[in-house]
């Protein structure tokens, strides 16, 4: 089988973050988020990987380059715009020939892979394998109606959804899928919907085999998603510390501090990792809180959250919480009188204040 990782997005949700980053490559424990897809794609036998791509590209192939560092091999396709899941399937047609292969999409999490799937997929040989997870807004995705333990219908982000059955990014196909997707049109955002085609495969009475995930599901194109998903992550990890923890500080629970990085007069209450060459210093870093590379944390409190490479938070009287900072970005409090708030924005930013 071979894969097909879907990045070509533009990461609207978690804008002003995704007008300078691709939103597949934002860190989640301090690891983008692409490179979980691609591991998990890897563990499941998976050697020959197609991944799609649009505005992002060179970002993608920088961070990504041939796929050496995972044992696989990385072609990449190029999408003039976003114009629907299946249109990205169908556009990687002469990659993938004549294999059945995996859709991946790039900004998803499965907590224990999809090595069983694969599996299962390739055993069964059915014409489409879909795996569902139960959501509390199943509205926000594609919506699975079952019956009998069979897939009667798949609809689009339906406004009244008749099941909590959400689709998860993740597609196994088998060349069938290429036939059904020519014979569907866009729909109402002008996009070719993967559940339009899986719906061809259903109505001509070919195997569309659906599977519930028993593990955590995560679409990481929302800040919350974003949160938990990296809260989730932490948790599975086990304390590591390369850095230098001065006497005065205290670490507790889960930690891993990478080289290079330091931690002075500070507490760190994990789960928690700080990244290279980061300084902690008089200063607070609370559960589910990544930090990664050259990040400096001063006379601050940070928790859940994710302080993104090269930025710095100094003298807060406040904690930052449930926040995301993008790179090489600056919070401080100047010692002014009277009190006084001085921002330097972008475009759809969002500041909470106390």
């Amino acid at each position: 089988m071979k894969g097909l990782i879907l990045s070509g997005g533009k990461g609207t949700r978690l804008r002003p973050l995704t007008y300078t980053r691709a939103k597949q490559l934002v860190p989640v424990a301090n690891k983008p988020v692409l490179f979980y897809g691609i591991e998990a794609l890897a563990a499941a036998g998976i050697r020959t990987i197609g991944i799609v791509v649009g505005d992002t590209q060179a970002e993608i192939r920088a961070a990504v380059d041939d796929g050496s560092a995972w044992g696989v091999d990385v072609t990449y396709i190029e999408q003039d715009a976003p114009r629907g899941l299946a249109h990205a399937v169908l556009i990687s047609e002469q990659f993938i020939g004549e294999d059945s292969f995996v859709v991946y999409l790039g900004d998803n999490l499965l907590a224990k892979g999809i090595v069983p799937f694969v599996d299962q997929f390739v055993t069964e040989q059915p014409a489409a394998q879909i795996l569902l997870a139960r959501v509390p807004e199943p509205q926000m995705f594609g919506v699975a109606e079952l019956e009998d333990g069979r897939v009667k219908k798949l609809v689009e982000k339906p406004s009244k959804p008749k099941s909590d059955l959400a689709l998860v990014g993740v597609y196994m196909f088998s060349r069938e899928v290429f036939g059904a997707i020519r014979e569907i049109s866009p729909s109402l955002r002008n996009e070719l919907e993967i559940t339009d085609a899986i719906q061809k495969l259903i109505d001509r009475g070919l195997a569309v085999t659906p599977h519930i995930v028993d593990g955590w599901w995560k679409d990481t194109g929302k800040l919350e998603d974003l949160l938990e998903a990296n809260r989730l992550i932490l948790e599975t990890m086990e304390s590591r510390i390369d850095g230098d923890v001065d006497s005065d500080s205290h670490i507790d629970g889960n930690v891993v501090i990478e080289s290079g990085a330091s931690i002075i007069r500070s507490t760190v209450r994990g789960p928690v990792i700080i990244g290279a060459r980061a300084k902690v210093s008089d200063a607070y870093v609370g559960p589910f809180t990544s930090i990664m590379n050259d990040v400096k944390i001063l006379r601050s409190e940070v928790e859940h959250s994710i302080i993104l490479e090269g930025s710095e938070i100094s003298g807060l009287q406040g904690r930052v919480n449930d926040s995301l900072v993008g790179r090489n970005v600056k919070i401080f409090r100047r010692p002014v009188t009277p009190s006084a708030y001085q921002f330097m924005l972008g475009d759809n930013s969002k500041v909470g204040i106390r």
